[in-house]
């Protein structure tokens, strides 16, 4: 049962960074696909960032130097290999196999994690930023390193255990002890789900339900609203003894999301303050702007204008994104609405310059602009939801009077804008071209 459940939890997580790998590849029978090197190679390249050398071919000789190469690898990184042999990969032996990519999972994935909590938890660890010792004192010795290594591997089982503690603590009786029958119960992996995502579930509703019922939805949950990959099964966890490791390999996978949320949410902040920077320059520009060309022609301010938000919308594109972030007011950091509430500020300022300069149009265009402006809000405008069909036909005809009236100037506006002279007395033009050709679209 352990072996079994271990060989899908395991395939399931290769194939998760499998499909960052270029090309992506797959794994379809862990003990059989692992007999080549090149899946295994594929693997350490995600997982370290490197490229390392293997045989191109599939022949026996070229499978088993991939494979040493892999652990060859492994060695360079202070991994002990106990009992790990090239023939075994080759054979397929699932006790060897699973060995093999237990030590793995543990050292790139768990370890790598757990390390960001060792500060945390005055965990002893070789650094709580770095996986590298650089210091003339940590090489002294390989047998040195070596106990160190061992002294951190159960201080980064410790460290994710204390992580999982914590996260269920907030959450009253739910308690976890161990990496095993703790997690039956399926109620701490729904707790760990409402403190990196509030919302999602109901605690108390769960608390009545069965073991399988919160697994399923622990597990549904995951995988849709925090995309990770479904490692287990109700059934792998609902059993008297559960396996310790392939929870764990589960239980990282939360982490690492709780990880990738702050790195995202700093990320976030960082895109905030470079806005609000940008924000705060264009305003202080548009004010000027607005200073500068007091005392200008309607050309002139119109030009002044139409420079202004050609470069403003180049500018914006980058800060679109934060900007017009989909995220609910509840969603928003303090510095985030505040942002919002300077954007806002900053579009209903050049919107009212934009309102101003049409007020300013040289006659007849004034009139036409303001026709214009009432026929796009009339089309604009929402009709109102109303249950009485009797109720909402007669505001549509009210709607459609008010409609008919205002087009019963559209030809002769039509023939004023296609015959308008724009020139004054000194043929200098009164009005932009840009602006002639934007209000005969519009018309």
């Amino acid at each position: 049962q352990r072996e079994f459940t271990q060989k899908k939890t395991f395939t399931t997580w290769i194939n998760s960074i499998l499909a960052k790998h270029t090309p992506p590849s797959v794994i379809s029978d862990l003990y059989i696909d692992i007999q080549q090197g090149h899946l295994l190679l594929d693997l350490l390249e995600v997982l370290s960032g490197q490229h390392l050398p293997r045989e191109k071919g599939f022949n026996t000789f070229q499978c088993r130097s991939n494979i040493e190469n892999a652990l060859t690898f492994l060695k360079s990184r202070s991994l002990k290999l106990i009992n790990i042999h090239v023939a075994d990969i080759i054979e397929g032996k699932p006790s060897i196999v699973l060995g093999l990519i237990w030590t793995i999972i543990f050292h790139f994935h768990i370890e790598e994690l757990a390390r960001t909590l060792a500060c945390t938890y005055n965990q002893p660890s070789l650094d709580c930023s770095s996986a590298v010792d650089s210091s003339p004192k940590a090489s002294r010795s390989a047998k040195k390193s070596a106990k160190i290594k061992e002294r951190w591997k159960i201080s980064a089982t410790k460290a994710l255990l204390l992580w999982a503690k914590e996260q269920c603590s907030l959450h009253g009786s739910i308690n976890v002890t161990d990496f095993k029958a703790s997690w039956r119960s399926g109620l701490p992996f729904l707790a760990i789900i409402q403190n990196l995502r509030p919302g999602l579930v109901d605690l108390e509703k769960a608390k009545s339900r069965s073991n399988k019922e919160n697994l399923r939805e622990a597990f549904r949950i995951a995988e849709l609203e925090l995309n990770i990959p479904r490692l287990l099964e109700p059934e792998d966890v609902d059993i008297m003894n559960p396996d310790e490791r392939s929870i764990m390999t589960y239980v990282a996978q939360f982490l690492q999301y709780s990880r990738n949320l702050r790195e995202s949410e700093d990320n976030m902040q960082e895109k905030v303050r470079e806005a609000m920077s940008w924000l705060a320059a264009q305003e202080k520009k548009l004010a000027k702007l607005l200073i500068d060309t007091e005392n200008e022609t309607y050309y002139q301010k119109y030009k002044e204008m139409m420079s202004f938000m050609e470069v403003f919308n180049q500018e914006k594109n980058p800060f679109l994104p934060v900007l017009l972030s989909k995220r609910s007011e509840a969603e928003l950091s303090e510095s985030h609405q505040q942002m919002r509430e300077e954007w806002d500020k900053l579009i209903s300022q050049i919107n009212e310059w934009k309102a101003k300069l049409d007020q300013m149009l040289p006659s007849p265009l004034d009139g036409i602009e303001a026709w214009l402006q009432e026929v796009e809000h009339l089309q604009a405008e929402d009709l109102p939801d109303l249950q009485d069909p009797f109720k909402a036909m007669f505001v549509f005809r009210e709607i459609i009077v008010i409609f008919k009236g205002l087009m019963g100037c559209f030809d002769s506006h039509l023939d004023t804008l296609q015959s308008f002279k724009n020139e004054d007395e000194k043929n200098m033009p009164l009005v932009l071209p840009e602006k002639l050709e934007e209000m005969k679209r519009r018309l």
